[in-house]
């Protein structure tokens, strides 16, 4: 990129904010509300995050095209522990987070005041709009912009607080949650606000099977309490470190993982000592519910950092299990090293214990015969593990081994039998994280056990149902989600909202220890951007936002003579706080990553549907995937990704605009590739050269004038359709590739006629605006123009504009050019001449009964053959006729009603052939001879005419 577009750049992005285009008010007309989802205060932002922010500032820019009065808003999330993380890894001199900070331009001298986290907060509040939104030019209203730290945003967030406790849906119960040894609970999602890694962990719950062995209890970690009644014997792994606890009153044997976790789920649990895995080997246990002796036998695939470390053996359903099992026996060493008992080891045998369908009763040692696996280890086993499983578990039932629970469902007798062991002590319950997870501080997340645990109840019954039939009105993008999300809101269950430790947030207003959470602060927000601004100038303060104001002004609760009595607030700014929350509200558009599919959309969409009234409801919802670097999804928080700024020097910020808009759909994630975007920047640059190259022109009117113009005029319309959606990647390519595309056709045809570039000019430059705003307005000025193309409309366009019949012609021209030059790649013929045959009338006559006939819905092979022969001239081509008539109906047929109806237009192909003689003569550098095929004294050696038709004429080529 040249210096030159950095200067550009800022010209215009200074001569915006100087004229403060960006700032709206309620002036009446026809508003329109957007957001992105503001970003989490956790490092620097990274090019990926640009894609969907500046999907928002297109779509504003084009809204304001159309005459809406666009707001857009911005803010940053800095609740949670990210800033505090970031904080105490300064405060330490972590090498790798200085790097990392000077890496992306932090000033050295800065360095010091970010141990305080609250400094970090305001550093990067700087650096998201400085260095990120306005060096993109967006058009956003930045007196409006808030954080999650702001005492006047934290006074709505507690007022959406005691809303909520007033509807009812704040419950308080015990719960397990992640929480990261440090700083406390955590949220997992895939935004990873919180958390290193780990955004897909899910929390899994273990049955702990209590093994009576003596004085103690060896316990084993199951998910499948279900196959109890099929425990062959007990696996240990003998080269790990256990431990002895006191749970209770009771002695437990676990791994030392296990007893970590254990303590922040227990409330008793004291370490008492050691113990190697290999004394455990050889001992007699007695198996929980079946109540039999089994034997402990050694097994490496046991892992100490799974579940307890220990594991129940149950042969017949497990395949990791009957493959160890034989491996034991078979192994004669190992026996004699523990000096196990042969004649026992040898003589266990597995215990059917549920039926299949389409399986045997001992499913694991058919599973593992019919895929060759034969020994611990085999890559294979967990295939054949998730196979077995899986159908066990959605179509098996209890054989009689299972006494009172035989022929119950799996699913049911898996809940029954856990419970029944839990009541008689047999059994406890143990949570962990499906995989790991690292808080942002680097400590490990755990599950941990809160006792007076605060939710939002999702899981009501009349806020789901009102939010899905909102859902079916609202416009969701892409289409898979706005079916998807009804499916969502249904499994959408109680959330918790609040956490004790260390955190960045809001104070819960009915008890102060606690801090709202980071998803439960942003669902409700957008709204408190249209208050947001009399925060920041001034007009009022946060202590005077009393439960009664926002009653007031975001509900219409309550007397405004009243509320500007115990607040202290004027009246009349009261009414036009009021009056602005009810002119901008509800939200047009919401827009986020997918990494907010299953969790930050529907709590949005729910809390809106359960505090505000139906007219404020949310109108749309917008989902953009990710950036993806070589190894996966781009991480702020880890580096590896180029800073923006050195992005925007080197390529152009427009140039990055458009690789964004036409890369790839919206809804399809792409991979940073630095070679595409230097192909945008070059496209960028050439079109700018295009453009101006095109100004200096002033040569004399044409046929292809008219054309030029109705091409931009009806391409207006095209692209206003596309926007309808959103769909910026067809807008993009209709503006910067079809668009150029005629831009170079209208030369091509000797086009330089001085107002037709004009008004070219007028309507393709506003169409730029949205996607390359600084180019467009560079250009605009270089027209002509004094004014700020950014605060104009769309261009009127004059119904005269749109000529179909010039476009069709043009078309036609061009279908008939690449026809012609197949022909010569094909033939390697270096043509003398060629000789172009327009469709027979009669040919025309048939095709336009056959658009008629298809029109009415009538269109068959013997209808058109039996109208076509009852016309006389059709009826004299005799056999050729008919045959034309059949292929006719047969490809008329195929085609789409927009197809069918193009065939309808009247064209004089042969006038138009003539008139282009000169044209093409000068294209292919030969004579160009132009007939009606049928044309008496015509040489056709090749007999060509024949294969001529309405709108693609024949091709002789000598």
């Amino acid at each position: 990129m040249s210096l030159r577009s950095s200067e550009i750049e800022a010209k215009w992005q200074e001569r915006w904010y100087a004229a403060r285009i960006n700032e709206v008010e309620n002036d009446g007309r026809p508003k329109f509300m957007l957001i992105f989802a503001y970003p989490g205060v956790t490092g620097y932002l990274h090019v990926g995050h640009m894609r969907g922010f500046t999907y928002v500032d297109a779509i504003a820019r084009f809204k304001r095209l159309e005459g809406y009065n666009v707001m857009f808003p911005v803010g940053t999330h800095a609740t949670g522990n990210g800033a505090i993380s970031l904080a105490a890894r300064i405060a330490r001199r972590d090498q790798t987070t200085i790097d990392y900070l000077c890496g992306n331009t932090c000033p050295v001298d800065v360095l010091d005041s970010l141990k305080d986290p609250v400094k970090v907060v305001e550093f990067f509040n700087e650096v998201y709009v400085n260095q990120y939104w306005k060096r993109f030019g967006f058009m956003c209203d930045w007196r409006r912009f808030t954080s999650t730290v702001k005492p006047d945003y934290q006074k709505f967030i507690q007022w959406q607080f005691r809303k909520l406790m007033e509807k009812g849906l704040l419950i308080q119960k015990p719960y397990y949650a992640p929480a990261c040894v440090t700083h406390g609970p955590v949220a997992i999602d895939a935004s990873e606000t919180d958390i290193q890694c780990g955004g897909s962990a899910e929390t899994v719950e273990y049955t702990l099977l209590k093994f009576k062995c003596g004085d103690m209890y060896l316990v084993a970690a199951t998910l499948r309490p279900e196959t109890v009644f099929g425990q062959t014997n007990f696996w240990v792994n003998p080269t790990a470190d256990y431990v002895k606890v006191r749970v209770g009153k009771e002695v437990w044997v676990v791994s030392e993982d296990a007893h970590f976790k254990l303590t922040y789920q227990m409330d008793d649990v004291e370490k008492l000592s050691a113990v190697k895995g290999s004394d455990l080997i050889g001992l007699k246990c007695l198996a929980p519910m079946v109540h039999r002796e089994i034997l402990t036998l050694p097994a490496d695939f046991v892992d100490p950092g799974v579940g307890t470390g220990l594991v129940t053996s149950v042969p017949s359903d497990s395949p990791d299990d009957w493959i160890s099992l034989r491996a034991v026996q078979e192994d004669d060493l190992t026996l004699d090293l523990y000096g196990l008992d042969k004649t026992a080891v040898k003589a266990i045998r597995p215990i059917a214990i549920i039926e299949m369908k389409g399986w045997s009763d001992l499913p694991a040692v058919e599973v593992t015969a019919k895929m060759g696996i034969t020994a611990p280890g085999d890559p294979k086993l967990e295939d054949a593990k998730k196979l077995v499983y899986k159908d066990g578990f959605h179509t098996g039932k209890m054989n009689a081994t299972a006494g009172e629970y035989a022929g119950l469902p799996v699913m049911e007798a898996k809940e029954r039998m856990k419970q029944t062991m839990l009541a008689s002590g047999e059994a406890a319950l143990m949570y962990d994280l499906s995989e790991t997870v690292t808080c942002r501080c680097g400590e490990r997340v755990v599950i941990k056990k809160v006792n007076d645990q605060w939710f939002i109840d999702y899981a009501n019954a009349e806020v789901t149902a009102a939010s899905k039939e909102q859902a079916k009105n609202m416009e969701i993008f892409p289409a898979e989600y706005y079916q998807n999300i009804h499916g969502v809101l249904d499994w959408f269950r109680e959330r918790a909202c609040v956490r004790q430790g260390n955190w960045i947030g809001t104070r819960f207003p009915f008890d102060e220890k606690w801090i709202i959470e980071a998803i439960s602060d942003s669902t409700l927000y957008p709204i408190y951007y249209t208050i947001s601004k009399f925060a920041n100038d001034g007009s009022i303060k946060a202590e005077q936002m009393t439960e009664a104001f926002f009653d007031l002004v975001i509900l219409d609760r309550g007397d405004a003579d009243k509320v500007a009595a115990s607040t202290g607030i004027d009246q009349e700014l009261l009414k036009k706080i009021r009056a602005d929350v009810h002119y901008w509200y509800p939200l047009d558009l919401n827009l986020g990553g997918k990494e907010h599919l299953t969790v930050h959309f529907p709590a949005f969409l729910m809390n809106h549907v359960a505090l505000l009234p139906k007219e404020m409801w949310p109108r749309g919802i917008f989902v953009n995937w990710w950036v993806m670097g070589k190894g996966g999804k781009i991480s702020k928080s880890k580096g590896g990704a180029q800073p923006i700024p050195g992005a925007a020097e080197e390529y152009g910020v427009d140039a990055l605009r458009l690789y964004y808009a036409h890369i790839a759909s919206p809804h399809a994630d792409v991979d940073w590739d630095n070679e595409a975007v230097e192909g945008y920047t070059a496209r960028t640059e050439k079109m700018e050269r295009t453009l101006l190259d095109l100004m200096s022109l002033n040569g004399q009117e044409s046929d292809v004038d008219g054309w030029m113009i109705s091409r931009m005029a009806s391409r207006v319309l095209r692209v206003k359709e596309m926007m309808r959606t959103y769909d910026l990647r067809s807008m993009a390519n209709e503006v910067y590739f079809e668009a150029f595309n005629d831009l170079r056709w209208y030369q091509r045809r000797g086009g330089s006629h001085a107002p037709t570039i004009r008004r070219v000019l007028d309507i393709l430059l506003p169409l730029m605006t949205p996607i390359t705003p600084h180019t467009a307005e560079e250009l605009w000025e270089a027209s002509g123009h004094k004014d700020l193309l950014s605060a104009r409309l769309l261009p009127g366009i004059n119904e005269g504009e749109i000529d179909v019949s010039k476009e069709r012609a043009e078309d036609y021209l061009r279908s008939l050019m690449d026809d012609a030059n197949e022909i010569l790649k094909v033939t390697g013929i270096r043509p003398a001449k060629i000789t172009l045959f327009a469709t027979a009338p009669w040919k025309r006559e048939v095709v336009s009964m056959a658009v008629e006939l298809h029109e009415k819905g009538d269109l068959k092979v013997p209808t058109l053959t039996k109208a076509a022969m009852a016309n006389d001239l059709v009826r004299a081509r005799g056999k050729e006729a008919s045959d034309f008539a059949r292929k006719t109906a047969e490809d008329l047929l195929k085609r789409s009603p927009a197809e069918v109806k193009k065939l309808a237009q009247r064209f004089d192909e042969l006038s138009f052939l003539a008139a282009s003689r000169e044209f093409l003569e000068k294209e292919y550098g030969c004579v160009i001879e132009v007939h009606e095929a049928g044309e008496p004294g015509v040489a056709d050696p090749q007999n060509k005419a024949r294969q001529a038709a309405p709108w693609r004429p024949a091709i002789l080529v000598e």
